[in-house]
């Protein structure tokens, strides 16, 4: 059993339904963690908050943080975050869609990832945090170093070398941010560094190192989410011709049809969290104090929570995916995928006509190991037209 072998991390999904039906909770002796595979069991362990804690080790963001130090965060952070802001971001995604497009429809093909999928959601975050356009290179190797921390479960010495790069990279990260900070607080922008550093609930603030922690965690999850959606769902069109056919005869389908995507190819496959008492779940007793990894990319094709769950459906409903995660952990990020992913999907609908891999060779997997998604994918199809952006 390797779940960070490249073929598993392509297609994981034989090797779940294996421990779904015959070990749910699985004991991991090196690490002493566990593995949870079946849709009630990753609910709870996402939600059953008396059992399941979120403080793990793993880097100091809110998401591993329980009640109630991450309900403070979370609202101040939401002051900061809204749906407004994220709404009204719309027209620059859809101009940076078509900017995009433009660059290479004409010839008939491109890398997705590379071209189109990758550089979309790293340009709307840094443009949201309000970092210059020339520093975006370094922005990008920073979201790398972090992604690149999953590989700590691995051990040894690629384990060592990823906390190492981690802790190196948040030391740059922080006096970068205590530079952009400190120019915010002397000239206030309309950007969200501004709106972080002026949140205030009861009279309270984010401190510089809360600040840092968001920041750290918008770097791959507002980028690895829109990355892993926007390609996934056309990896699921290509290998479902019929599913993809319905939607091009009913684009009304897109928004059924990014849910169903979340769900059979979602983009984080597993998240942390650590039992504070002795916990009997799917079977098995997990003692107190244990690391447990509720994976969602199983739960996902679970049988019992979905019927035909190993079926690529654009119209299931209803479609309580586990993707964005549950409860209070729930992803602020959520609305923000969703919206990306809708405009950019919309745009390739339009103008990327009958897609289809341009390689025979198997995609790579991305950086990080909790993350589903290809590296590349060099894709053909016929030119749609030309479309101006402003």
């Amino acid at each position: 059993m390797d779940f960070s072998s490249p073929d598993a991390r392509r297609d994981p999904y034989p090797m779940y339904e294996t421990f779904r039906s015959k070990s749910p909770a699985l004991h991991i002796p090196q690490k002493d963690a566990w593995m949870l595979f079946d849709y009630e069991g990753v609910k709870r362990a996402l939600t059953d908050h008396d059992s399941f804690s979120s403080r793990v080790p793993a880097p100091e963001w809110f998401m591993f943080f329980d009640p109630p130090r991450h309900t403070r965060l979370r609202s101040l952070i939401s002051r900061a975050f809204t749906s407004g802001m994220v709404a009204n971001l719309e027209p620059r995604i859809r101009d940076l869609s078509r900017s995009r497009l433009n660059n290479v429809i004409e010839s008939g093909e491109m890398d997705l990832a590379v071209d189109y999928s990758v550089p979309i959601p790293l340009i709307i975050i840094a443009e949201m945090i309000g970092i210059p356009a020339e520093e975006r290179d370094q922005f990008k190797r920073w979201s790398d170093v972090i992604l690149n921390l999953s590989r700590d479960l691995s051990g040894g010495d690629e384990g060592a070398r990823a906390i190492q790069e981690f802790h190196t990279a948040t030391a740059e990260m922080s006096e970068y941010l205590r530079t952009l900070l400190d120019e915010r607080r002397t000239a206030p922008r309309d950007d969200l560094l501004t709106r972080l550093m002026e949140a205030e609930v009861d009279g309270e603030r984010l401190s510089h190192e809360e600040i840092l922690s968001f920041f750290q965690l918008l770097l791959v999850g507002g980028q690895e989410t829109t990355t892993n959606l926007i390609n996934n769902a056309i990896l699921c069109f290509i290998e479902n011709p019929i599913q993809f056919a319905r939607l091009k005869a009913n684009p009304a389908l897109l928004s059924s049809a990014i849910e169903e995507v979340l769900r059979y190819r979602s983009p984080f496959q597993w998240t942390l969290r650590a039992t504070k008492q002795e916990v009997s779940i799917s079977g098995q007793t997990i003692p107190a104090g244990k690391l447990v990894l509720p994976i969602m990319g199983s739960a996902n094709r679970d049988f019992r929570a979905f019927r035909n769950a190993d079926r690529f459906d654009i119209t299931r409903t209803p479609n309580a995916h586990l993707a964005f995660g549950h409860g209070i952990h729930f992803c602020l990020g959520a609305p923000l995928a969703r919206l990306e992913a809708r405009i950019a999907l919309s745009d390739l609908l339009d103008r990327v006509k009958d897609p289809e891999l341009a390689s025979n060779d198997p995609w790579e997997p991305r950086l990080g190991l909790h993350v589903h998604g290809p590296e590349r994918l060099p894709i053909r199809f016929r030119p749609g037209p030309q479309i101006l952006a402003s």
